[in-house]
């Protein structure tokens, strides 16, 4: 017996919950497929706890330390109020059939799931990626931790090794030391190697003013047990914990895929602009298609296949990923979005840098946060970038993002009205930086002053 829907979507993490619940209260008879745990990686081991850890962790600073219990406990609390929004049950209101199964495809319009044979008008893989291990000798043979497993952790670790310093392992890097751990991390290159430099060198500033060990430009050439790690300078380091936060990699292995004729390689399943697959009834969306990997490009790419998989082509979408916005949310945090300043050099022969640092900034100076700025990187009046260092950087951010779709310029940001004091005026000073060097000229001047001549 075959079940036949109008849509199957595979995976409930981000990707998989937006496009399934949207499809069904639209009217599409829709599966969704989860082998694991609903909410996926966003809500069990990654931005809710990580993010609810740096909570803890900022509050052990201010109180001068903190018990590991309690801080577990608020990540976990945070997770159990969060999980109903992503439940079986709510999606089952929404009119959603979802079942806990894995689903493999054994052709190109049919998978097995739980011993079912289900066909679908249009398939969406939403499976979501996995911590990348890279491939150093002794690894495997040590007791290494990874997003996936850290948060379950029942003590405090004395000594976390981290290898990593992107995001992930930043993040969590401050944390742990806010609350006690003695950190290091190991990075093959530099800290946050795709962000803004002189931004990325706040964030150094931060996390070693916070007791974390930086070794920037080494590799792990060895693990041995014991959790040692042997660098390829000859460096030598031992701790109780280690912690690999080196990417991420698509989830596409034992899905079947090459049975449904869906290309897919190390970087994820390949899909074009309107996130079809190789198979045109299959559309790849989230972290498993090669593209960035954020919860809001999930999402992003989910609202565009609701379009795409059950509508005609003339209301298809696109899922662009470059006014994409990204966060770091270390204290203090690093926003951007666009070009960073050194791209935009690369691919523009003549760029405008505008700033404003955030000393000059009231609420800053007030609150006795002035670390930060605001980098806004323009061609005349198009932004092309936009890279915030600071508190609350990321909520500073949105009007950046909308210039950056091109339905506004930078003077629309420096036109607005923004209450006083804010952080978020710091946006619109920098925006009218370059308002001001154009208007404050010996000409107006001129022109001014005869103008005041006239009766």
């Amino acid at each position: 017996m075959t079940d036949h829907y109008d849509l199957c979507v595979i995976g409930a993490g981000a990707a998989g919950l937006v496009t399934s619940g949207g499809a069904a209260q639209l009217g599409a008879r829709t599966l969704l497929i989860e082998q694991h745990l609903m909410g996926g990686e966003c809500l069990w081991n990654g931005c809710v706890p990580s993010k609810a850890l740096l909570h803890m962790g900022s509050l052990a600073k201010q109180r001068g330390g903190m018990d590991w219990t309690q801080a577990k406990a608020h990540v976990d609390g945070a997770i159990a109020t969060i999980a109903p929004h992503d439940s079986p049950e709510r999606f089952r209101d929404f009119g959603v059939e979802v079942l806990l199964a894995r689903a493999t495809f054994n052709g190109r319009d049919t998978l097995e799931a739980d011993g079912r044979r289900i066909t679908a008008r249009r398939f969406v893989i939403a499976t979501g990626s996995a911590p990348m291990i890279p491939p150093v000798p002794g690894l495997t043979d040590v007791p290494f931790l990874t997003n996936e497993t850290i948060f379950d952790l029942t003590e405090l670790p004395t000594d976390l090794l981290i290898m990593g310093g992107g995001a992930i392992g930043t993040e969590l890097a401050q944390a742990f030391a806010r609350l006690g751990s003695r950190v290091t991390i190991v990075e093959r290159s530099r800290l946050l190697a795709n962000s803004d430099e002189e931004a990325a060198a706040l964030i150094r500033d931060a996390l070693r003013a916070d007791g974390v060990t930086i070794l920037e430009h080494e590799e792990v050439a060895r693990v041995d047990p014991g959790i040692t790690l042997h660098l390829k300078s000859g460096a030598t380091l031992t701790g109780t914990h280690l912690l690999v936060a080196a990417g991420r990699a698509a989830r596409v292995e034992g899905y079947g895929l090459d049975r449904a004729g869906v290309t897919a390689t190390k970087k994820g399943i390949a899909v074009d602009k309107y996130l079809r697959t190789s198979n045109r009834h299959i559309f790849a969306i989230g972290d498993c298609r090669d593209g960035p990997r954020f919860t809001h490009a999930s999402d992003q790419d989910a609202r565009a296949v609701i379009a795409n998989a059950l509508f005609p082509r003339p209301l298809w979408r696109k899922s662009t990923y470059e006014a994409l916005p990204s966060v770091v949310y270390t204290d203090p945090e690093l926003a951007h979005v666009g070009l960073t300043e050194a791209q935009a050099r690369d691919a523009h022969p003549e760029i405008q840098v505008h700033r404003a640092d955030l000393d000059h900034n009231d609420r800053a100076v007030t609150e006795g946060v002035t670390t930060g700025f605001v980098k806004l990187i323009a061609r005349g009046n198009r932004l092309l970038g936009a890279t915030i260092a600071g508190p609350s950087a990321g909520e500073l951010l949105p009007l950046a993002r909308l210039a950056m779709t091109g339905k506004i310029g930078l003077s629309d940001i420096a036109a607005q009205t923004i209450a006083y004091p804010t952080l978020s005026d710091a946006l619109r000073l920098a925006a009218d930086a370059a308002g001001q060097a154009k208007l404050f000229t010996p000409t107006v001047r001129r022109i001014t002053q005869f103008l005041q001549k006239l009766p």
